[in-house]
């Protein structure tokens, strides 16, 4: 937080105009530039951009949504919210991201819905796209984490897809204190989104207003604009310094015997936002169980954690009829997965300190 963005917050107080006004135009004009002019849509949170989204498209009892057992909460939460039944499928073990195959076997006459998770990396644009169109159903992008993510092509994720919601929450690569947003293109869903966001409310041709479908109150602010303004002028740079701390710290840990390349993220490859970089503790080796590293971690002043769980293996999924070894990938990965430190502030020499830590506990719990 540099003193530009103090300063550009500090004189949208000034100016009297706090809530959704010109800097919220702005800052989704600005968005929109960065995803090919498609149109932008700023809200309160990346959950507010696909609850909106949801609820545009009538999702609800009888319809199915298929999506990955390993993701952040909010994936099941907002399914179960909308009365829709979640239908999980397991994720790849290598990307993370959710498995197209599994996902194909997964489709019902009842789907409507496919909300996949860009983890860090993004999901091919293309076999989405000929999902979405094999199966007649609508494709909600879950890319909370991959702001400052591109495609091969060189296009920032976002640029292309269906319906495609960003997240610019403090622990992103870029922040507006809280907030998210939706990209989509058909002119009625954006004027849909629009009343949505606002309780809902259409101003008629006589000044007066309707209410058609009932809304909510997820509506942007013009100070998480003119934070969000700022930030966005670094991000490119910030993705850039963090993938170069994360190739650090693949050749810090090249050669670890213990954290052999496939319990790393994919090295190559082009695009990731690396928002995280996390790695698949060697647990049987080390003989006790994950949350004892962590507090061995954080007793050497690293703070690592843990960023998803599995899904299905909630309470709330659980009493769904939902167990343990239906999702192989994503329950290994749930349970062995910490993200290590990974911000734009960090120096080769932090990361080297993680590495010779994380290699150093592990083998002295593991003696």
């Amino acid at each position: 937080m540099d003193e530009a963005m103090i300063a550009a917050v500090a004189d949208t107080l000034r100016s009297r105009w706090i809530v959704t006004g010109p800097r919220s135009a702005q800052f989704e004009s600005a968005l929109s530039q960065r995803f090919g002019g498609r149109s932008v849509r700023a809200v309160t949170s990346a959950t507010a951009a696909m609850q909106l989204a949801l609820e545009m498209l009538h999702i609800g009892a009888g319809d199915e949504i298929v999506a990955p057992a390993q993701s952040f909460f909010v994936t099941g939460n907002l399914i179960e919210r909308s009365g829709a039944k979640a239908v999980f499928v397991d994720v790849d073990l290598v990307t993370r991201n959710l498995d197209l195959d599994a996902a194909q076997s997964a489709v019902t006459p009842r789907t409507k819905l496919l909300l996949p998770t860009h983890y860090n990396a993004p999901l091919d644009p293309a076999a989405l796209a000929a999902f979405a169109k094999r199966h007649g159903v609508r494709i909600l992008e879950d890319a909370a984490l991959a702001i400052g993510s591109r495609y091969p092509d060189g296009r920032a994720v976002g640029a292309t897809g269906d319906l495609v919601t960003f997240s610019f929450h403090p622990n992103k690569n870029m922040t507006t204190i809280e907030g998210g947003a939706i990209v989509l293109d058909a002119a009625n869903e954006i004027a849909t989104i629009d009343e949505l966001r606002f309780h809902g409310i259409r101003r008629l041709p006589d000044g007066t207003r309707d209410v058609e479908q009932a809304g909510t109150k997820y509506n942007f602010s013009d100070v998480s604009a003119a934070l969000g303004l700022e930030q966005l002028k670094h991000l490119d740079d910030w993705c850039a310094q963090r993938e170069r701390l994360a190739m650090h710290y693949f050749r810090c840990l090249e050669g670890d015997d213990l954290l052999t390349p496939d319990r790393l993220p994919p090295r190559h490859n082009p695009g990731h936002s690396w928002n995280m970089f996390t790695v698949l503790l060697p647990l049987a080796a080390y003989g006790k169980p994950r949350k004892a590293f962590i507090d061995a971690m954080r007793e050497e002043g690293i703070g690592i954690g843990i960023s998803y769980e599995a899904i299905h293996l909630t309470s709330l999924f659980r009493q769904k009829g939902f167990q343990e070894g239906m999702f192989p990938n994503s329950e290994r990965i749930s349970r062995e997965t910490v993200t290590l430190p990974l911000h734009p502030e960090m120096t080769e020499s932090d990361v080297e300190r993680v590495c010779a830590a994380l290699s150093r506990l592990l083998r002295r719990k593991a003696a």
